[in-house]
């Protein structure tokens, strides 16, 4: 799940000042988890922008923004407001955003109304934490389902370092550290021989960005 928060009204209507009319595009799945930009969130800012003397000529809620179908299956439903807005402000990730600009054959100006924070799992009460950095190279077949790259300040993968401290971390003493709750794991799965496998630096070219997967007919089977 992709994490997003609002960004300030003040700096929504900054972006929006050389433009009246406007179309609004949410998210049906991370930012409406995220309450960000479901559709009580669009119809709030909806109201808040006419409040500022903008017309909101349409909106929609595609399912997953992130994705062209859906994008230009709510786009053509949607083609006489689209026709009429001078810009199109998206209450979604980023990628939403770049979708929506990519499948906009009207050629808006595409503005988004979110910052993009981080990506995460959702607990049963519902908090969001980070716990992947979708590095390239997982490990966590080694680390007992538990990754080190991303709740290691230090993001070691031969821990822990000589600032551990009773199992605590350096960086924040509130904070167990992650190569001692792996130690635990790893010991209670009689799999602590782990430990001793030494990990090789990082290839950081997998990590290099932008990424692409290209689906060929023989993936496809």
């Amino acid at each position: 799940m992709i994490i997003t928060e609002q960004k300030l009204f003040a700096q929504i209507i900054d972006s929006l000042k050389d433009f009246n009319k406007i179309f609004l595009v949410g998210c049906g799945e991370c930012a409406t988890t995220c309450k960000t930009g479901g559709e009580p969130e669009v119809v709030k800012l909806k109201g808040l922008l006419e409040g500022q003397g903008k017309t909101i000529v349409g909106m929609c809620i595609p399912g997953a923004p992130c994705l062209a179908a859906q994008v230009k299956t709510e786009f053509a439903k949607n083609m006489k407001a689209l026709r009429e807005a001078e810009a199109i402000l998206v209450l979604a990730c980023g990628l939403g955003v770049q979708s929506v600009k990519d499948n906009d054959r009207l050629e808006h100006p595409v503005i988004p109304a979110l910052n993009t924070m981080f990506g995460a799992v959702m607990d049963a009460a519902g908090n969001f934490y980070e716990k992947c950095s979708l590095c390239g190279e997982c490990v966590l077949d080694i680390t007992g389902g538990i990754c080190p790259i991303t709740l290691c300040p230090k993001g070691l993968l031969n821990g822990p370092c000589g600032g551990m401290d009773k199992g605590k971390c350096e960086v924040d003493k509130d904070k167990d550290c992650v190569w001692a709750l792996i130690y635990k794991e790893l010991d209670k799965k009689n799999k602590l021989e782990k430990m001793k496998e030494i990990q090789k630096p990082k290839d950081y070219k997998k990590s290099g960005k932008p990424h692409k997967l290209i689906i060929t007919e023989e993936s496809k089977t």
